[in-house]
């Protein structure tokens, strides 16, 4: 018999937010991937969703009925001009790691920020993590430029590498506004 493919769509704050805090919770407190010093609760988590999904989309991959992993864009900075650019980000629980999950993420939320008519994602990774870095490569995200010292974390200061992936093609021809989220394609 088949296994079942892990299903990917789109998070729902109320049902996803406590799963979502979860995977995230010991990338806060168990080493320096991420700058908060506390982990947010699952009402935090499920605000923060709330607020991104009206202008970025926010996925969740799930096996067998259990979410294992999420990624999101956000907005890059909140000048007008950056507003063809996101942030983006992935986690995945530890027993999912190295089994495509990330990847999976990643290209799906990709996919749907071109259709969307963004043109850049950019990923901030706190180093050292040879394995967030070697993700994005794999996606196609290049390094751009490194903080040096920029955070203070499990007890040392910590350098930010910067990469971006360009999602649409640059000329110099003004380009169309961004438009809303886009949903996952059903096929």
């Amino acid at each position: 018999m088949r296994a079942v493919q892990p299903l990917l769509r789109h998070a729902d704050p109320a049902r996803d937010a406590a799963a979502c805090a979860a995977i995230y919770a010991p990338f806060v407190t168990d080493g320096a991937a991420s700058f908060e010093e506390v982990a947010p609760t699952a009402a935090e988590f499920a605000a923060r969703m709330q607020r991104t999904t009206r202008t970025h989309p926010w996925l969740v991959l799930e096996d067998g009925g259990r979410v294992v992993g999420y990624a999101y864009a956000c907005e890059h900075r909140a000048r007008a001009a950056y507003r063809w650019a996101a942030d983006v980000a992935v986690y995945v629980e530890p027993a999912h790691h190295g089994r495509g999950a990330g990847r999976r993420l990643y290209g799906a939320l990709l996919g749907l920020l071109r259709r969307q008519g963004l043109r850049v994602a950019c990923a901030g990774i706190a180093l050292p993590n040879d394995a967030s870095v070697g993700l994005h490569r794999a996606a196609g995200f290049e390094l751009v430029g490194t903080y040096r010292s920029i955070g203070w974390k499990a007890g040392a200061w910590r350098d930010v590498a910067w990469l971006q992936l360009l999602l649409a093609p640059g000329d110099d021809d003004p380009p169309r506004e961004p438009g809303p989220p886009q949903r996952l394609s059903q096929t």
